[in-house]
């Protein structure tokens, strides 16, 4: 009569024994992805290591770079959770006519995170900072890309006297997301639930592993982390607020402007093929309306080009900072400025 008595507490036993089993094995996989992360990490960042200075920020570190001579200095602004490293194809060559500079927006990169928000009016704060503690005097050229391109904006609207002129490089829109067809949405959707799962499984190795992090150490060393996937995700999450801080920015009056765009006639194969066509219409128009902000603004589109323009044809950036530039000195010596 005790036999299913027996029975039932052996199963348990066994089922306990299969969990406590499983646990371990998971405990133990999860402990070789970290180890496995911060080896390769470390081996990546010993093959290219931060080529700038952290400056001190008042409790957290940012990373700036810069090379060249000569005012007004640039300042490279980069995309959403995109580090210093998306400049590299043009800040050499800026640098042959004046001092130029990118950097890593806190938590990306080489940069510790900050405590304050991920909208573009505090980071375009935090950078004034960061210009001004690393002892970079204005005025400058802004030059952002994608999101960059509110942070850039911001900047303007804060401290107005200290922007020479402006560079936006496939720049996001104010307006975007109400303009774009809404079956967009739920791609935005998606995609920010992609960044989340990058975001867990980083400390593990199993973006690295898979061959998520890309196969140039420069690019891994620099983005293949946790903090910079988090961030990344708190500037998305942010997005819509810092569009509306953006909103409100207004006119450029005539700051000398130039204005990068993609090629609508490239491939997009993140994006239905029913919804390229209304996309590449809106982004147009809103391309537009981004080069008239300045009286002096001017577009371009840039064939044969992505929406990174600075590694499609960095040479269509860098003579656009170049014509800025130029326009940006004239202006100063008919002034009698510097």
């Amino acid at each position: 009569m005790s036999t299913p008595a027996i029975s039932v507490k052996t199963s348990r036993h066994w089922l306990r024994n299969i969990l406590i089993g499983m646990a371990v094995v998971l405990a133990l996989a999860a402990a070789a992805g970290a180890i496995y992360q911060a080896v390769e990490t470390a081996r990546d960042r010993r093959a290219y290591p931060m080529p700038g200075q952290l400056v001190e920020m008042g409790g957290y570190r940012m990373h700036i770079y810069c090379v060249g001579d000569g005012s007004p200095a640039v300042i490279l602004d980069s995309g959403l959770g995109d580090s210093f490293v998306s400049w590299e194809k043009v800040q050499p060559q800026i640098a042959q006519f004046t001092r130029v500079c990118s950097y890593d927006r806190a938590g990306l990169g080489y940069s510790d995170s900050s405590p304050r928000p991920r909208t573009s009016k505090d980071m375009a704060e935090e950078l004034h900072s960061l210009l001004r503690i690393a002892k970079l005097p204005p005025p400058y050229i802004l030059v952002g890309h994608s999101m960059a391109g509110y942070n850039v904006r911001l900047y303007y609207a804060l401290y107005p006297a200290d922007v020479a002129g402006m560079v936006l490089v496939d720049a996001s829109h104010p307006d975007q997301e109400k303009r774009f067809p809404a079956a967009l949405n739920d791609l935005d959707k998606s995609w920010i639930r992609q960044e989340e799962f990058l975001e867990f499984t980083m400390p593990f190795g199993v973006p690295r592993l898979f061959g998520f992090c890309g196969d140039k150490p420069a690019v891994r060393a620099v983005d293949c982390n946790f903090h910079s996937v988090r961030e990344g995700v708190r500037e998305l999450k942010a997005f819509a607020t810092s569009a509306a801080q953006a909103a409100k920015t207004g006119s450029l009056g005539n700051l000398p402007l130039a204005v990068l765009s993609h090629d609508p006639a490239m491939p997009q194969p993140d994006l239905p093929e029913d919804l390229v066509q209304p996309i590449n219409q809106a982004w147009g128009e809103m391309q537009d309306e981004l080069a008239h902000l300045s009286t002096r603004g001017t577009r371009e589109i840039a064939k044969n080009s992505g929406h990174y323009i600075q590694l499609d044809r960095p040479e269509l950036v860098i003579d656009a900072v170049h014509r800025v530039f130029k326009q940006a000195r004239e202006s100063n010596a008919a002034t009698g400025q510097n």
